[in-house]
C-alpha cells in the first residue's frame, strides 16, 4: 500500500472565524503560573486541536501577543478564545459560579488516577494545569472538586505542562465519549 501525507486542502481545517463560530467541547483549561511561554503556546495549540472552549491566563503566565507564545501556537492564539486573571483562584471562582466541575492535574494525598476517574454527565470541566516547578497553586488544590494525576513509571514523576495538557483532554474527551 503506498502512502502519502494529505495536502493542507485534504484536511479540510477551520479557518479562524469558523473555529470561533463553532461549537466548542464543555472543556476550559486553567494555567496557574506557567514560566514558559513556549509552553503557554503549545497549550494554545492544542486546545484548538481539541476544540477547547477557553483558556484562563492566571498569575504570571504570559499572554498574547507575544513572539514566544506565537512560535509554538502557530496562530492558535488567534483562535481559541482567552482571558487573563490574576490568580488561578480568581478563575476557578468564576468558573465554579458558572457551573464548572474543577479537577487539578496535581500529585496529591487524595489524587486518583486518571484513567479510574469519572465525570459526571453532562458536566462542564475546568482542568487546572500548574507551574513547571511548583505545580498547582495550593489555593487552586484547595478549591477543586478532584485532584487527576497521570500514571508516571520513570524517575521523575512529572511530564511537560504542555504535554499533560494533551494527554488530560484526549482522556477527558474519551470520557465524555467525544471522541
Amino acid at each position: 500500500m503506498e502512502r502519502r501525507k494529505l495536502s493542507m486542502p485534504e484536511l479540510n481545517r477551520l479557518s479562524t472565524e469558523e473555529f470561533r463560530a463553532a461549537e466548542k467541547f464543555p472543556l476550559t483549561v486553567i494555567l496557574d503560573d506557567i514560566r514558559s511561554q513556549n509552553n503557554t503556546g503549545s497549550v494554545f495549540r492544542t486546545c484548538d486541536a481539541f476544540l477547547i472552549e477557553k483558556i484562563y491566563l492566571c498569575g504570571i503566565t504570559a499572554t498574547p501577543p507575544h513572539r514566544e507564545i506565537h512560535k509554538t501556537a502557530l496562530g492558535a492564539e488567534e483562535s481559541v478564545k482567552w482571558e487573563y486573571c490574576a490568580s488561578a483562584t480568581e478563575a476557578i471562582l468564576q468558573l465554579r459560579k458558572s457551573g464548572y466541575l474543577v479537577l487539578a492535574l496535581e500529585h496529591t494525598t487524595s489524587s486518583l488516577n486518571i484513567r479510574d476517574y469519572m465525570i459526571p454527565e453532562g458536566s462542564k470541566i475546568a482542568l487546572v494545569f500548574g507551574n513547571e516547578v511548583q505545580g498547582v497553586s495550593e489555593e487552586a488544590i484547595n478549591l477543586a472538586d478532584a485532584c487527576l494525576e497521570i500514571p508516571q513509571f520513570g524517575t521523575k514523576h512529572s511530564i511537560n505542562v504542555s504535554v499533560a495538557v494533551g494527554i488530560t483532554l484526549w482522556e477527558i474527551l474519551k470520557k465524555i465519549k467525544l471522541i
